[in-house]
C-alpha cells in the first residue's frame, strides 16, 4: 500500500497573507490540527508552509497581540517535510518519526498539494491488519513514532508555571 491509498484528498489551506484568526476559525470549523500554507501559481497550490492549533497559540502568547494582528506568516513552519503519493506507508511513517511531525502534506512531481496523511491514518490502517503478513506499516512502528512526536524537543519553550 502506498501513501495515495490511504491519504485524506481533502486538503484544507491557508495563505501567509491571512491572519492567524482565519487560520483558527478554519482549523475549528473543520476540527482541525494544522493547515497547508499555500501560494497559489496556474491555479494549483504549492505548499510554502505548516501552521498548527499549537504554533497559534504559542505565537499569540509570545507577541503579546490578538490573533486578527498576527498574519500566518509570523507562525508557520516554513521548512516543509512531505511526502509523495507514490511513497510507501513506511517511508511516511520515517518520515514522521524523524521529524516529530503527526501529518505530512502529500506532495506530487510538480509540488502542488494532493493530500495529507496523517499519524492517526497510520494508525488506523494498522490496526486494520494486525496479523496479516505483508502488511503496510505496523502497529508496533506507529507507537514509536508516536512517542518520537510526543517526545519534548529541546528547540520547545518550557512550559511556566501559572502565576497564583
Amino acid at each position: 500500500m502506498n501513501v495515495s491509498q490511504l491519504m485524506n484528498r481533502t486538503v484544507e489551506i491557508t495563505r501567509a497573507g491571512d491572519t492567524l484568526a482565519q487560520a483558527a476559525a478554519t482549523m475549528w470549523e473543520h476540527d482541525l490540527g494544522c493547515l497547508a500554507v499555500v501560494s497559489e501559481s496556474d491555479g494549483a497550490a504549492k505548499v510554502i508552509g505548516m501552521i498548527t492549533d499549537r504554533d497559534v497559540c504559542m505565537a499569540a502568547l509570545m507577541q503579546g497581540k490578538a490573533l486578527h494582528e498576527i498574519p500566518v506568516a509570523m507562525a508557520m513552519s516554513k521548512e516543509v517535510v512531505s511526502c509523495a503519493p507514490n511513497d510507501s506507508l513506511i517511508a511516511a511513517e520515517e518520515r514522521m518519526r524523524a521529524a516529530q511531525l503527526r501529518r505530512l502534506p502529500v506532495i506530487d512531481a510538480d509540488s502542488h498539494l494532493v493530500g495529507i496523511v496523517s499519524l492517526n491514518d497510520l494508525a488506523r490502517e494498522a490496526e486494520r491488519n494486525v496479523g496479516r503478513k505483508g502488511r503496510a506499516v505496523s502497529a508496533e512502528e506507529v507507537t514509536v513514532t508516536l512517542a518520537a512526536v510526543t517526545r519534548a524537543r529541546k528547540d520547545r519553550p518550557q512550559t511556566r508555571p501559572l502565576a497564583t
